[in-house]
């Protein structure tokens, strides 16, 4: 190895390290991590351009150099110009840099240019197959998915392209942390409805875990937590959210502990009261459940079965609406015929399509039955989870299409 290379290498090196610490560092005060990251990427600058002037004359050795100053410049969450200059000579020198095109996609990103970023991993990507290139692209496939017409069709590409970048290479944790971050997304954009979508992304988490240089991604945490939220694990949902706070201080994982924790201390609470009028409800449910379709067998809450309940029906009266303090889903307590209280949770339905006093028929119900300790205090309530308007009769009516809605959440990542 000359001179040269071994320079260049030196300061390949120096930029990877100092994106190693972007992405593993998360002091309690973010200024001190910009301040590392200055000392750092001023002492990468530093050996990069200690390589002699007469030893980067050839447009492949001039691109190489402006490639790495680019990316060392790029390496702080703002945008930076002088970055984006430095990297668009690279590719002009060397167009074939497909890692300086990957470099001035995030850059361009920065600026809000959505659209010229996706130009730029477009052409690092025509340089041949590359995991990272086709993670960033499906992560800019989201974020471009936002607020647009077709956003779901954007989310199932962004799908496509992390399920391309697992295909190269299946040990590698942050392809499979796209994949999880692409199915969470696709949920939401959605309708909030779709448990497959949760299910396919909580394995793909899973499988991100088994690899160790993902345990120190703080959002991985989070993203796993918010999946188990929306599947009602919650006590996985709580430790994922801890998990994700001791590494990054900085997320709002403490706050989505707490919004956890005042939900259930409120599910479990209601459970236990509301005497009179279960009296109440119990006499209309009871009457309800006599005009039921012949398809379904009525049954009491206290006889469901664990999961997905086939080819049968619960009739209950809404007691509550609940308040709290996440979007979705809606959640209400139901009372049946033999006066038994449930917790129902309703996806991707306007929250005007049951108010309390509300007959409500639940077909083929899925059940679970919470039981767990946190921090001492222990949570047990009976649940039932409905995906589907159809799943739904309102006073012995179907639910209209237009009062289904999508819960615009994206989950969380940093480009």
């Amino acid at each position: 190895m000359n001179e040269m290379e071994d320079l260049f290498g030196e300061a390949r090196r120096a930029a990877d390290d100092l994106y190693q610490l972007r992405d593993t560092y998360f002091p309690a005060n973010p200024a001190d991590k910009i301040s590392e990251l200055q000392r750092k990427s001023d002492l990468a600058l530093s050996l990069l351009d200690s390589l002699p002037l007469e030893q980067r004359r050839s447009p492949i050795q001039r691109a190489t150099y402006e490639y790495l100053k680019g990316k060392i410049l790029d390496v702080f969450p703002d945008y930076r110009k002088e970055a984006e200059d430095h990297l668009s000579k690279a590719v002009k020198l060397n167009p074939s840099l497909a890692d300086a095109w990957l470099c001035l996609g995030n850059c361009i990103w920065k600026k809000g240019d959505l659209a010229s970023a996706k130009n730029c991993f477009t052409l690092a990507l025509s340089k041949g197959s590359n995991k990272e290139i086709l993670c960033q692209l499906s992560m800019l496939e989201r974020r471009m998915a936002q607020g647009s017409e077709n956003q779901a069709e954007i989310v199932e590409e962004s799908i496509l392209r992390a399920k391309e970048a697992v295909t190269l290479d299946v040990k590698d944790g942050n392809s499979w942390y796209s994949l999880g971050n692409a199915c969470l997304t696709s949920f939401f954009v959605t309708g909030s409805w779709d448990h497959s979508k949760l299910l396919q992304s909580l394995k793909a988490y899973q499988n991100a875990e088994k690899d160790e240089r993902m345990k120190s991604n703080p959002d991985l945490y989070f993203n796993c937590a918010t999946v188990n939220k929306y599947l009602e694990n919650y006590e996985r949902a709580l430790s994922g959210f801890e998990a994700a706070a001791l590494k990054d201080p900085g997320l709002n994982a403490v706050e989505e502990v707490q919004k956890i924790v005042n939900l259930l201390n409120k599910l479990e609470s209601l459970s236990k009261g509301q005497a009179r009028a279960k009296r109440h409800a119990a006499l209309a449910s009871s009457r309800a459940a006599d005009n039921l379709n012949p398809l379904y067998k009525s049954i009491s809450i206290d006889t469901l079965s664990e999961g997905l309940n086939k080819a049968v029906a619960v009739v209950g009266k809404v007691l509550l609406f609940v308040k709290h303090e996440s979007v979705a889903p809606l959640y209400y307590l139901v009372c049946d015929s033999n006066q038994l209280c449930c917790v129902l949770s309703v996806y991707g339905i306007s929250n005007d399509a049951i108010k309390e006093g509300d007959l409500l028929t639940l077909l083929e119900p899925y059940y679970r039955h919470v039981d767990f300790s946190w921090k001492g205090k222990c949570y047990q309530f009976k649940s039932i989870r409905v995906d589907f308007l159809e799943q739904l009769l309102v006073n012995g009516k179907a639910l209209d299409s237009h009062q289904a809605v999508r819960t615009s959440i994206y989950a969380q990542h940093k480009p």
